[in-house]
């Protein structure tokens, strides 16, 4: 008796499965165990097999109907790779080779390859992204902009509109790969499928190539493009401009322009998100009394109340005054930090008046001072 495992089990239908259920099931796992996504497991590579062979069998209705009459028996010399194996004479061109094709391409599009669809004929290349830098100011990122960038790239070449032929003369179809853009060979297990080295995928060559361009389709050109700066843009956020990149290769499609933003430094904004902070520099005596001031925000100055008893790096909100928030509603917040400034250079009478205030003041609460030393005395016990 036969030690092989039933084909339709295998394939995990019923034995009335229709040729559409098997070849769903069979694409299902031979993506599942095919040995490229499973590299040096042995065990993938034989349920790979032998999945292969069920559906060899099970998808040709004359090696079917053997095989539901006699089982194993009916196809001992044709399965497996031998003359009605698989990739071999008995398979020929029909539904298990145009299966195993789709699912050798659906297995390296997974891997992030590139799938050469069959029957691909004159496709153009696609051209390559370009990444550049702009330079904006402070304001620029609070309110949005337009800019005009100079772009050094390659553009559709117009002495042959993007064809690479001379004028008067057509590209011709490849005699490789009869304008397929790939070429097929079996190497052993496996259906191997490439571009086609003489025109490079594209499917055509080019006899009389364009003299402005030597027949890529393409010059190059220093391009003013214009880009809109929307507002709240931060540094390291990029807008994308599509096909506005390297022109394609004979009629390809062009790449996109990724532009990376960088804000420039302002006097005295900065930003943390959507939040705008600012430093306010105050003398000891707005910070004990209380006082009012003006303070920069981006859409001017604005009045500004501190009470008394400030102390230094004590930071207050002003809503709405912030960066605009990309994508959403709304505005961030501007901090303001205050900073008690210290006087330099006092006079004598200055020195004088400061010493009897700080004799007037001895009983006078310092919270932060008064916290301090509390500590280092607990500390030191």
């Amino acid at each position: 008796m036969s030690s092989k495992r039933d084909y339709y089990e295998i394939l995990g239908v019923s034995r009335n499965a229709s040729a559409e259920d098997l070849k769903k099931n069979y694409r299902k796992l031979a993506i599942q165990f095919h040995p490229d996504k499973n590299p040096g497991d042995k065990a993938s590579e034989e349920k790979f097999k032998e999945l292969s062979e069920a559906y060899d069998v099970l998808s040709t209705p004359q090696k079917r109907q053997m095989y539901d009459q006699f089982g194993h028996a009916a196809n001992a010399g044709a399965a497996g790779g031998g003359a009605g194996g698989f990739g071999g004479a008995g398979a020929g061109p029909g539904a298990f080779n145009d299966i195993f094709s789709d699912i050798f391409g659906d297995i390296f599009g997974q891997m992030g390859g590139q799938r050469g669809g069959r029957g691909r004929r004159h496709g153009g290349r696609a051209g390559a992204d370009i990444r550049t830098t702009i330079d904006l100011t402070f304001e620029d990122a609070a309110f949005g902009a337009e800019k005009i960038i100079t772009v050094p790239k390659s553009v559709r070449c117009e002495g042959c509109d993007g064809s690479g032929a001379k004028a008067g003369t057509s590209p011709v179809d490849c005699q490789q790969c009869g304008g397929r853009g790939e070429i097929s060979f079996q190497q052993g297990f496996f259906a191997i499928q490439q571009p086609c080295p003489r025109c490079r995928g594209a499917g055509q060559t080019i006899p009389h190539p364009c003299g402005s361009c030597s027949g890529t389709g393409q010059t190059k050109k220093r391009s003013q493009i214009s880009i809109k700066i929307p507002a709240g843009i931060d540094t390291g956020q990029r807008l994308k401009l599509s096909g506005e990149g390297e022109a394609g290769e004979r009629g390809g499609p062009p790449g996109d322009l990724y532009v990376v933003v960088n804000i420039l430094p302002h006097d005295f904004l900065s930003r943390d998100e959507a939040d705008v902070i600012c430093e306010v520099p105050i003398t000891f005596v707005q910070a004990a009394l209380g006082a009012e001031l003006e303070v920069p925000t981006l859409e001017g100055k604005v009045k500004m109340k501190i009470p008394a008893s400030t102390q230094s790096h004590k930071t207050f909100r002003l809503k709405g005054k912030g960066m605009p928030r990309l994508g959403s509603y709304g505005r961030g917040d501007q901090l303001v930090r205050v900073l008690v400034e210290t006087p330099s250079k006092l006079t004598a009478e200055q020195r004088d008046l400061l010493r009897r205030f700080d004799e007037a003041a001895a009983e006078t609460t310092h919270p932060m001072h008064h916290n301090f030393f509390e500590k280092v005395k607990n500390f030191f016990g």
